[in-house]
């Protein structure tokens, strides 16, 4: 006789997925908690420390002294941009990683961040554009043409687009790019003046204009990236059984190169082209939640302002009165990220 009949071998699947469902709905909740946290530390941590109580009266009753004018102008927009811009940023690289099924691809290594901020910096220096309205849609089509030149760089050959050759491509073509912006700038510093501390990737904004003009298409960046999700789980069996299963293809990369461009080129538009939120964040939560791009995209929701808002913070409080910039801090943080993972594992399909 059996040990185990059919009757208990599925009794014990199902709480086996239970949980597993259940660790992970926990780990969400922790991972709100430490969010929040962080939140209430981006608003407290600054040139002066700001009192946690402080922070909380302000909150509760606006007024006019000095700490709650420091928060309500200068460090609440400060931290909002945060949290869009890295869910924004890790969000793109989850998405890029499940649809090319590539462990390294990420906005930054890609250089999909560099044709956005190329594309900025050709609107402002050459055609005099300054309208953080009119900018986006620049930072957009640069984003775009970027993945495409990355995409035919990487298309040659027998073995075509594989996953090293989309991460050599992109680190090529991002740097010629990067070069041309650098050059762009030092041409004309006094137009450009504004855009050094951006283009090295930067929270401190003034005022909430910026967050009106991006927060509209970072949202929808998130629904469509959402919505993706479950299509991206097929997508992960391959091309071939993904069709069998009925699952549009040409429909479902539509989609995400959409969400891609919204997120990359508003929140690089917003923030500057910050690097390596896209490589780090994915993996950890992909770790943490195994396979299901469900739960990866979830998991990245919460963990990417956690990581970015971390930076920031540890910028403003290293070099008090004066600040790093947070793209230094991410780099100094993610290429050791990106060697490991380079060193630890084959760069090969997810």
């Amino acid at each position: 006789m059996s040990a185990h009949s059919p009757a208990d071998t599925t009794f014990a699947a199902r709480t086996e997925r239970i949980g597993s469902r259940s660790g992970r709905v926990l780990g969400l909740v922790i991972a709100a908690g430490a969010l929040a946290f962080v939140v209430c530390l981006s608003l407290a941590v600054g040139a002066r420390t700001i009192p946690l109580s402080d922070v909380v009266s302000a909150f509760i009753s606006p007024g006019s002294t000095t700490d709650s004018e420091t928060i309500w102008s200068l460090r609440l927009p400060r931290t909002l941009l945060g949290v869009m811009a890295g869910i924004a940023f890790a969000l793109s690289g989850a998405l890029m990683q499940a649809l090319t099924r590539n462990p390294l691809a990420d906005p930054g290594v890609l250089g999909i961040n560099a044709g956005a901020a190329f594309a900025m910096v050709v609107a402002i220096g050459l055609l005099g554009i300054t309208h953080p309205l009119s900018l986006i849609w620049f930072s957009f089509a640069g984003t775009g043409l970027a993945a495409i030149a990355v995409y035919l760089a990487a298309m040659g050959g027998r073995a075509g687009a594989t996953p090293l050759r989309l991460t050599l491509a992109g680190v090529a073509i991002g740097s010629v790019l990067r070069g041309l912006t650098s050059t762009l700038i030092f041409l004309d510093p006094n137009t450009f003046d504004h855009m050094l501390n951006w283009e090295v990737g930067s929270l401190a904004v003034t005022g909430y204009d910026n967050l009106a003009v991006t927060a509209p298409f970072i949202v929808i960046g998130i629904v469509l990236a959402m919505i993706s999700a479950p299509v991206l789980n097929v997508v992960a069996l391959g091309d071939d059984q993904a069709r069998s299963l009925g699952a549009g293809i040409g429909g479902a990369r539509a989609v995400v190169v959409l969400a891609v461009m919204l997120l990359t080129g508003a929140a690089t538009a917003a923030a500057g082209p910050l690097g390596f939120i896209g490589l780090m964040v994915p993996y950890a939560a992909r770790w943490i939640a195994g396979t299901d791009q469900r739960w990866i995209f979830s998991y990245t929701l919460l963990l990417a302002p956690i990581v970015l808002l971390g930076a920031d913070i540890l910028g403003r409080f290293s070099m008090r009165p004066a600040e790093i910039q947070v793209g230094i801090v991410t780099a100094f943080i993610g290429a050791p990220v990106l060697v490991w993972l380079v060193r630890t594992r084959k760069v090969s399909a997810l």
